[in-house]
């Protein structure tokens, strides 16, 4: 079953942000588990942003979040955070192509 995890967040720094998950991609290749991933800024909070991570399962996610470099990079990513994020972590129960 698939698995989406959903991480909402505030910064003001969002491009030392991105740069920081440009530099992941390069170094997960390979082993990471996630498949797709998208992030938004919400229109009418600005500075607030919602990641939302894909996987191919719950135990896929598991098996990433265990890994000691993503443990860093989330430590990364969490100094560069105006404040904790929240996570949501979904089973996919059903998918519609649009």
């Amino acid at each position: 079953m698939p698995f989406v995890q959903l991480i909402e967040f505030k910064t003001s720094r969002i491009d030392e942000f991105n740069a920081t998950v440009d530099a992941w991609l390069k170094e997960s290749a390979g082993w990471r588990t996630s498949t797709r991933a998208q992030m938004g800024e919400d229109r009418d909070q600005p500075g607030t942003y919602v990641q939302v991570v894909e996987f191919p399962s719950y135990e896929a996610a598991m098996e990433n979040s265990d890994r000691p470099e993503t443990a860093k990079f989330a430590e990364k990513l969490a100094a560069l955070c105006d404040g904790p994020a929240r996570f949501r972590n979904l089973d996919v129960t059903r998918i519609e192509e649009m």
